[in-house]
């Protein structure tokens, strides 16, 4: 509990703090902007055949290296596309063949300011009008910009969301209680109460490290995100308390944030109405909620889609892994335990660390 008291100290301070991140000036700490490639989609193509892919930043990644990539046709997909731009969210999003039938919700972080690195209107405008999207987020259970809804509209409108889409609080108005299945911390997790008001979802998620839980992907997106502000601190105290944050034990939240990611899938038609994008760029080891955020050692790699949060939040860890400069970021996912949010998504059903890499370049 020490620990975690410390982290939160550090992350508010820094998250307070009026002055531009280090090294904000040109290439740094930012909004995830469009960002051409050049010829990085025919070297990948190319490398794919001999059993590699190359990555956004130019490296070139042999499969074998990736330790939970499998040839076997049963496992779930996840698409992978070099490039990252508009136009290669939409590639990515048409890979999974998804047909929403129903009011669409974009799931995102809007990161706290003034420097934190959430995903761009610019990067993902095109693909949230393809779907007719209301952008939705839930309020923070901490301090900053974003604890209450009057701030957190502020900061969509400030970050430039509400300017390409309609923006809602899901908790504005308190939670939901989704009941867990098998869970192994949590029988309820409490979302946003607007949950409800969306027929599917879909999870735009900024890969990265994060102060808490090692490292931030889908799986955090649809637990802590979606939660509402009591939510966030029932997952976050591994389902002992909904107003202190800070007082479970670091396991005991891995596994509640993988117990609240089964509900929403469960609550979504088992995952038929609801699937995920992970964009691995400015993979700092710091989360977007941190208003400044540590520069990343690490380059870009791409965005990868699936309809398997798990199988997809793998994939980009397992790709962080055998990445070169990724040592700070290997060293904030082990030193959080990350990995065993994995581990306890998969045993209770939410989706398989194995996965199929399809290569979209």
């Amino acid at each position: 509990m020490d620990k975690k008291k410390g982290l939160l100290a550090g992350l508010l301070l820094l998250g307070s703090l009026a002055f531009t991140a280090c090294g904000s000036s040109a290439g740094a700490a930012g909004p995830n902007e469009a960002k051409p490639v050049g010829s990085t989609a025919k070297t990948t193509a190319a490398a794919s055949a001999a059993g590699t892919l190359t990555t956004n930043g130019g490296a070139v990644l042999d499969l074998a290296q990736l330790k939970h990539y499998t040839t076997n046709k049963e496992a779930p997909k996840v698409y992978f596309i070099a490039d990252i731009t508009p136009e290669a969210m939409i590639k990515a999003y048409d890979a999974l063949g998804w047909k929403p039938a129903g009011k669409v919700a974009v799931k995102l972080s809007t990161g706290e300011p003034p420097a934190s690195n959430y995903l761009s209107p610019k990067l993902i405008g095109e693909l949230v009008h393809k779907v007719n999207g209301t952008i939705v987020e839930c309020n923070t259970a901490y301090g900053g910009s974003r604890s209450t809804t009057a701030m957190h509209y502020q900061v969509a409108k400030d970050h430039g969301f509400t300017d390409i889409a309609n923006f809602q609080i899901l908790d504005e108005n308190g939670s939901l209680a989704l009941p867990v299945s098998g869970g192994q911390r949590l029988k309820e997790d409490y979302v946003g109460a607007a949950f409800k008001d969306y027929d599917d979802y879909l999870v735009l998620s900024h890969f990265k490290g994060h102060a808490m839980a090692g490292f931030g992907g889908a799986i955090k997106n649809i637990s802590i995100g979606l939660g509402s502000s009591q939510g966030k601190a029932w997952i976050h105290s591994g389902g002992t308390s909904m107003t202190d944050p800070w007082s479970g034990k670091q396991d005991a939240f891995l596994e509640a944030m993988a117990d609240a990611g089964k509900a929403v899938s469960t609550a979504l038609g088992n995952g038929d109405r609801i699937v995920y994008i992970n964009v691995m760029n400015r993979l700092s080891i710091d989360c977007d909620c941190n208003g400044n955020p540590a520069e990343p050692d690490i380059h870009d790699i791409g965005i990868l889609a699936s309809t398997d949060p798990v199988a997809l939040d793998q994939a980009c860890v397992d790709l962080v892994y055998a990445s070169k400069g990724s040592d700070a970021l290997v060293h904030r996912i082990e030193d959080r335990h990350g990995i065993h949010t994995l581990e306890s998504a998969e045993k209770i059903g939410l989706g398989s660390r194995s996965y199929q890499l399809i290569d979209l370049d």
